[in-house]
């Protein structure tokens, strides 16, 4: 089961990068390369504890959907979501916020993931899956930090 842990130092308070990072809209933006869109559950919005999203995005190749849940939520310092449905074998992501002062918040990533058909899937882990899962995650973290830190924010979290 690999475990990729990232974390990324954020200008902005620890509120805004907690919301960014809870952003349907913001996660669209940082996966546009593989054309994701929410198709059922949340679909807009800020995600909340027990929300579910049903995604669908061309993986590898292949499009795909998968469904997480909201699992786990402490505002602003921590959520989890957990697939439900997908690909994997499961998944568990922890989003961990820690403020460094007024206006600078670390943010963490820990996604423990299971990849599908047993030896096959450690394989894959091994020669491309585990990278290719890393570099979403770093996308994801750099859109974040780049929305946070500039002014767009004000128009994602206007509402």
């Amino acid at each position: 089961m690999p475990l990729i842990s990232l974390s990324i130092d954020i200008n902005a308070p620890i509120e805004r990068v907690f919301d960014l990072a809870r952003s349907i809209y913001v996660h669209k933006i940082s996966t546009k390369h593989t054309n994701e869109t929410a198709i059922a559950g949340k679909t807009s919005g800020l995600i909340e504890l027990n929300d579910t999203v049903t995604w669908r995005a061309k993986h590898l190749g292949f499009y795909q959907t998968l469904t997480s849940k909201i699992t786990q939520y402490n505002k602003p310092y921590f959520f989890e979501d957990c697939m439900l449905e997908g690909i994997f074998a499961g998944f568990q992501h922890q989003h961990i916020f820690e403020k460094i002062d007024d206006n600078k918040t670390m943010m963490k990533d820990e996604f423990n993931y299971t990849s599908p058909f047993g030896m096959i899937g450690k394989i894959a882990d091994k020669l491309f899956l585990e990278n290719y899962m890393r570099n979403l995650l770093i996308k994801r973290n750099d859109v974040i930090k780049e929305i946070a830190e500039g002014e767009d924010w004000r128009e994602i979290l206007r509402d």
